[in-house]
């Protein structure tokens, strides 16, 4: 956020734009809080509420106590603050203060916030003026502090190197053993053998090699092909235990590469980027006990994708959300590695604006090219963020795929893809013309992320030949 001296936001010329129905959805932390927040969308439950133009929101919301709920919301983070019990974030009274926002433009009146609302918003415009004066090296503050004692840090760094070191050679050992054996065994041995080895890859303080020997043990189960599965990723997970074992020879971005995909974590670094990044999608993915959050945006004058990942822990959903579709005047912090799109979000600027113009795209034989470029750079990645233009979702003998409208490439949709209810929501969206449709390519398949229709004037042959060079012109639909 933006202060002035003062540790006020900067005003706008115009109020904060009103998200769409589509963008508030998108941000419920899951499938239950989108049907809460949607029974709440309406006026009914709600009173005293109002909105300002810096982009506060807030209403009290009848509920089973004798007190009303009291919800207020920062839609320049977003930020949400309620006096419900609920762990989620944001919770079904948030949402649906929002959805209700969203629906109707005059269900809000303008005004300033109630005192119990203008007390958290102006607690957190305070801690964004300190963290902002903590950043700025006047007379050396704000530097970033040294660890106390550089060669204790650097000997628990060697410490936990030569720890890792010894998993890996246990590693490689059984993977030795079960090519040696045959990868019949594999299916015999069952996924104990397996739990045990990520255990003590655990232990190796390794958390990225247990993730892949446990995505191991379960693709003898995956149903036909899984020899041929199992010999693709065992021969992964053997490039990335020989090059921990001689990364002291890798370039220095490949190296770091290679730690992250170890499980070793690093800060984000380098110069901060500052854009006009479009929301292009956000999802959430459990990780064990974890849930991931995965938002992908797209810097307008920079042209580059960036990934914000965000994780929630013991039920609680992750703390970033952005609605989809929007775009924030924001710097993003790129973290170390070859070709490695995640980024941390840093200062914003103004009020998220939505958006309705989509990435430039690229075909389907541009988008498998993409990804075979970022595989250069890392062997290990699984797909890569693309936006394909003028594509058509259409069947195949195998699911669906998205064929180009004026080539003879397409793409497969990825299996995961094939189960969602959002695979109809782009074949509807579509109709039988072109779209543009960003998601993540990968050898498994392209996943559809979010779309944007063709406008189309008829449905002559000549209008849809037209629709092919017209520039979308209706919102971003998320699809996931």
């Amino acid at each position: 956020m933006l202060l002035t001296d003062g540790g006020e936001p900067l005003r706008t010329a115009a109020p904060a734009a009103r998200w769409t129905v589509e963008q508030v959805l998108a941000l419920a932390p899951d499938e239950a809080s989108r049907k809460a927040g949607n029974k709440l969308g309406s006026a009914g439950p709600w009173s005293d509420t109002g909105w300002d133009g810096p982009g506060a929101v807030w209403g009290l919301c009848k509920g089973s106590g004798s007190k009303p709920y009291r919800t207020v919301i920062d839609t320049t983070g977003p930020a949400y603050k309620c006096s419900c019990p609920s762990r989620k974030f944001p919770c079904k009274h948030a949402l649906g203060l929002l959805l209700l926002r969203a629906s109707d433009e005059e269900a809000l009146p303008a005004a300033d916030p109630p005192d119990w609302a203008d007390e958290w918003l102006k607690g957190r415009r305070r801690r964004a003026q300190a963290a902002e004066a903590q950043e700025r090296p006047e007379g050396g503050k704000g530097a970033a502090a040294g660890p106390a004692d550089p060669a204790a840090a650097r000997r628990r760094a060697e410490r936990r190197a030569g720890r890792i070191g010894g998993g890996v050679q246990e590693l490689e050992q059984r993977l030795t053993d079960l090519v040696r054996g045959g990868l019949a065994a594999a299916e015999q041995s069952g996924y104990g053998l397996w739990e045990e080895t990520a255990a003590r890859m655990v232990d190796a303080q390794a958390p990225g090699l247990a993730g892949r020997v446990r995505e191991l043990g379960a693709i003898p189960a995956s149903g036909p092909g899984w020899p041929v599965r199992l010999l693709e990723e065992c021969a992964l997970l053997h490039l990335l235990d020989t090059a921990w074992q001689g990364i002291d020879r890798l370039p220095g971005p490949l190296a770091a590469t290679v730690r992250t995909r170890v499980g070793l974590t690093a800060p984000a670094e380098g110069p901060p980027v500052r854009d006009h990044w479009l929301v292009l999608a956000q999802y959430d993915t459990p990780d064990g006990k974890i849930v991931a959050r995965r938002i992908w945006l797209y810097g307008r004058e920079s042209g580059r994708t960036a990934l914000l990942l965000s994780f929630g822990a013991a039920g609680r959903s992750p703390g970033l959300a952005l609605p989809v579709g929007v775009t924030l005047d924001a710097e993003l912090t790129p973290y170390p590695g070859s070709g490695q799109p995640r980024a941390e979000l840093g200062r914003q600027f103004g009020t998220p604006v939505p958006t309705a113009t989509p990435p430039p795209g690229v075909t389907a034989a541009g988008a498998v090219a993409a990804y075979g470029r970022a595989l250069g750079d890392d062997p290990w990645l699984d797909s890569w963020p693309v936006t394909l233009r003028d594509v058509i979702p259409v069947p195949s003998e195998d699911g669906w795929q998205l064929a180009d409208a004026e080539g003879d490439s397409g793409l497969p949709v990825a299996p995961a893809a094939l189960s969602r209810p959002a695979l109809w929501k782009l074949v509807a969206l579509s109709g039988g013309g072109p779209l543009t449709v960003f998601g993540e390519c990968g050898h498994r398949g392209f996943d559809p992320l979010a779309a944007w229709p063709a406008a189309r004037g008829g449905d002559d042959a000549t209008s849809v030949a037209a629709a092919r060079t017209v520039p979308v012109t209706a919102e971003t639909v998320p699809l996931i």
